[in-house]
């Protein structure tokens, strides 16, 4: 890819909002060519080249990388300088302790400013960075640690006693490297050992197809499976990325650069956190916002406003949250947003219009995965974008909706969203994953042919907009009649009753299987729920039927849910995705025990 494509402002319109702007898709994705170098590095582009370019330029401003976000005390801002001179201190830690190229280093920390050094210091010596976070229990992190064999883990505070719980059964591991207020509880103190290295790290010339960063699948489908991604992998993101953030980098209004601020409460272990927000941020130099904390709608608008964020990404069950906290948030808070990505689950026209009407930018949706991610989306900027649907193929990668012989669907027909290998030119797409950490059975069935198969289900409209139908695995069949649970959930949550829903198939011994939505009521719906158990009884059973109503007014006839439960948080993963198949293993173990 051509870096200079992302660096020339397109032509800009002076049609006022609302009017309808110029389709851009066809020309942009015809025109577009891949261009990778034999050698790439991730911290060379993100970091080691705004560094030399400032000492090459006198007088040059010091870039800020990492703004260090607290609420109630002063923002700390870190320099790309400061960056990679911490980087190089690490890198030389790490090869004193004997971390060879291509061995895993496990990061287990929060957005903090030793996270990006630690990913920085292991891609410049030719390591693999293997992120994890600090909410998983030592279980988890135990799985992770020894099927990577990593050697080293850098961690802080909040992944400390986890990890040193689980130690004695990661034979691999040789050393911990304790940052943070965790000093002491590790083998070697992370801010000590740095100081007592002073120079500069000679880089190594890795291959853009050399492994780079290892990240470990959710596992919702089985045990959490470790994708191996290169270098290239990030040169495969950066299309997405400019065009979900219309055009990332430069204001609107002042053609400025410098403008750019980024901010996503994704976790930097995470390919949403570290692909879609951390490494694309820093590969433009521009700087990112860095929060340790809790996240709450109060807090997201807050740090917003006072950092003057100008492109976020928001999951869509954070969106949801902001929305029903605060319908009129203009009124609350000052934002500078310009562009916002959503992913994880499908927003809903709901999500879609409150981000128009009240943030004042169309949400630009994205699908992907961790093994090729950022390949489908929209850019509100430089062509349409329709409320509900995933988007299209990004400039660079070929995608269609197949079926299980690897054929294309035709238009309505839903199928598996697949990607593949090879650009429209005939050409490598960068994106892809080197393969599943020693699986090779796991890594040759994701493909049919050069299809690369994501288990989501979709159906392509004639325009060639996708339309999520939701997981394989999540969409069932009741009374006969395939439901997909997206379009429910999207329904409930436009009530304003409901913060968050999730639709669930429940057994039933006539018809198979019943439509069931597990919802989350509003908090102020919370506040007023009777305390008594008949009272709540009977606020529930009216509520049920004013909700089952609704949806019957907006959606066919068997997909209104033929039961409701109300729950206080649905089950979620570390990533902001429902998981439904909690919901539905939870259902079946009921069914047993009553037919048992």
């Amino acid at each position: 890819m051509k870096r200079s494509q992302h660096r020339d402002k397109p032509a800009s319109s002076t049609k006022p909002r609302g009017a309808r702007l110029p389709d851009h898709y066809a020309s942009l994705h015809a025109g577009f060519h891949w261009q990778v170098d034999d050698h790439f590095n991730i911290a060379e582009a993100c970091c080691s080249r705004w560094v030399r370019a400032e000492r090459e330029t006198p007088g040059a401003i010091k870039r800020v990388a990492i703004r260090q976000y607290e609420p109630g005390a002063a923002t700390v801002f870190h320099t790309y300088q400061a960056l990679q001179e911490a980087a190089d201190a690490l890198s030389h830690v790490l090869t004193g302790l004997g971390v060879k190229r291509g061995d895993r280093v496990a990061i287990v920390m929060p957005q903090r400013l030793e996270t990006a050094v630690a990913y920085m210091a292991v891609f410049q010596m030719g390591a693999v960075a293997m992120p994890l976070s600090m909410l998983f229990g030592p279980e988890a992190l135990e799985y992770r640690l020894q099927d990577s064999e990593a050697v080293v883990a850098v961690c802080d505070e909040s992944s400390i006693d986890s990890l040193n719980a689980i130690r004695g059964n990661c034979p691999a591991l040789r050393t911990v490297i304790a940052a943070g207020t965790a000093k002491g509880k590790g083998d070697l103190d992370y801010g000590t050992a740095l100081a007592a290295q002073k120079s500069a790290f000679t880089a190594v010339k890795t291959k853009a197809d050399e492994g780079a960063i290892l990240i470990y699948t959710s596992g919702t489908t089985g045990p959490p499976k470790g994708a191996l991604l290169p270098h290239r992998a990030l040169i495969g993101n950066l299309p997405g990325f400019v065009c979900s953030h219309n055009w990332f980098g430069f204001d609107g209004k002042t053609n400025k650069k410098s403008d750019a601020v980024f901010w996503s409460p994704a976790d930097w272990a995470w390919t949403g956190g570290l692909m879609d927000a951390l490494l694309p941020s820093l590969y433009f130099g521009r700087p990112i916002v860095a929060f340790n904390g809790r996240f709450s709608p109060e807090l997201a608008f807050s740090l917003m406003a006072e950092q003057g964020v100008t492109h976020t990404f928001l999951f869509p069950t954070a969106l949801k949250a902001m929305m029903k906290a605060y319908p009129r948030p203009k009124q609350h808070f000052k934002l500078k947003l310009q562009a916002m990505m959503s992913a994880g689950e499908a927003v809903g026209d709901a999500v879609f219009a409150y981000c128009q009407e009240q943030l004042g930018v169309t949400v630009n949706e994205m699908f992907g995965q961790t093994e090729m991610n950022y390949v489908v989306g929209n850019c509100s900027r430089l062509w349409p974008a329709r409320p509900g649907s995933m988007g299209k193929a990004y400039p660079g990668h070929r995608v269609a909706v197949i079926d299980d012989e690897g054929n294309e669907c035709a238009v309505g027909v839903p199928g598996d969203v697949s990607v593949n290998r090879y650009d429209i030119h005939g050409k490598p797409d960068p994106i892809f994953f080197l393969g599943y950490w020693k699986k090779d059975e796991a890594t040759r069935s994701k493909f049919t042919g050069d299809w690369c198969r994501t288990g989501d289900l979709a159906r392509r409209d004639a325009d060639g907009y996708l339309w999520y139908e939701g997981r394989a695995d999540d969409v069932f069949k009741a009374a006969g009649y395939r439901i997909g649970p997206g379009e429910i959930e999207n329904c409930l949550v436009k009530h304003a009753a409901v913060a968050n829903a999730a639709v669930v198939p429940k057994p039933d011994r006539e018809r198979g299987a019943v439509v069931k939505a597990y919802v989350v009521l509003a908090p102020d719906l919370i506040a007023g729920r009777p305390g008594s158990d008949l009272a709540r009884a009977r606020f529930d059973e009216e509520l049920t039927a004013k909700l089952q109503a609704h949806v019957k007014t907006m959606l066919a006839p068997y997909e209104y849910p033929k039961e409701i439960e109300f729950i206080d948080a649905l089950p979620m993963t570390t990533t902001g995705k429902v998981q439904r198949r909690v919901l539905r293993l939870q259902e079946e173990e009921r069914f047993k025990a009553l037919t048992a």
